[in-house]
């Protein structure tokens, strides 16, 4: 089962005072970017894997989308989702990513952002949202840039004989990272680039669009923080198709 970090309270009080869950989309500093990717969402049915709030649930039904559904491991996401949102044509469902099922190509979209560098069976899952996607449909996403998840702060890798130190700013060395923000033992898996991409392909996907996000010197100058991400890439947005 994927790890439930935002069930544990104090994760998810510290999560509740970020921007983009004050202020939604518009307090993801890489929201415009990724919706300048998207395609037409008017009529179309969506699914959102790691909904969180919903805030992109509700955002396709504004702009047209027929059916959302929205999920999400964790209860506490789902009851705020649930709360923030009176739309019947949005379901939001608990549903666990590791394990997660599909009805086959039912969606024209499916979205998520800064979910997956969470799932360990990503292989499995990216067969799922490809079987679920009608032919020409979408699958974009937003992650942890490999360049950050790698990471270069101190902490651990689980390998395969056991728990033990790592120079964990070793790119390469794919697996398990456990780090400490907001809540003390975050699991994080850290693959390369590379290795998202040739998963991808080797699924069946078209890659469209891929970018290794940073904010424009407005945004710095909007938020000052930001600045350190003119250093290296925090998150990257990508875009695929599944063939018609």
């Amino acid at each position: 089962m994927t790890q439930n970090i935002y069930d544990n309270q104090a994760f998810f009080s510290g999560y509740a005072k970020l921007g983009r869950s004050i202020e939604g989309l518009d307090g993801a500093p890489e929201w415009a970017a990724l919706r300048q990717i998207l395609p037409p969402l008017s009529g179309r049915k969506v699914v959102d894997l790691g909904c969180g709030y919903g805030w992109f649930s509700r955002y396709a039904r504004s702009q047209g989308a027929t059916e959302v559904l929205g999920l999400d491991v964790s209860e506490r996401m789902l009851n705020r989702a649930n709360e923030m949102t009176t739309d019947q044509n949005i379901i939001y469902r608990k549903g666990d990513l590791e394990h997660l099922c599909l009805p086959p190509q039912m969606y024209h979209l499916a979205y998520s952002s800064l979910t997956l560098h969470y799932i360990k069976a990503l292989p499995t899952l990216l067969t799922t949202i490809y079987q679920s996607l009608v032919p020409g449909g979408s699958f974009i996403f937003s992650a942890e840039h490999p360049i950050y998840t790698a990471p270069r702060q101190p902490g651990w890798l689980i390998a395969d004989d056991g728990l033990k130190s790592w120079p964990v700013n070793s790119y390469q060395a794919e697996g398990e990272r456990i780090t400490n923000w907001l809540a003390e033992g975050v699991i994080k898996q850290h693959r390369t680039l590379g290795t998202y991409i040739n998963l991808l392909i080797k699924k069946g996907f078209i890659i469209t669009h891929l970018e290794e996000w940073g904010p424009t010197v407005q945004q710095i100058a909007d938020c000052p923080a930001l600045d350190e991400e003119k250093e290296r890439p925090m998150i990257f947005l990508l875009s695929a198709k599944k063939p018609e």
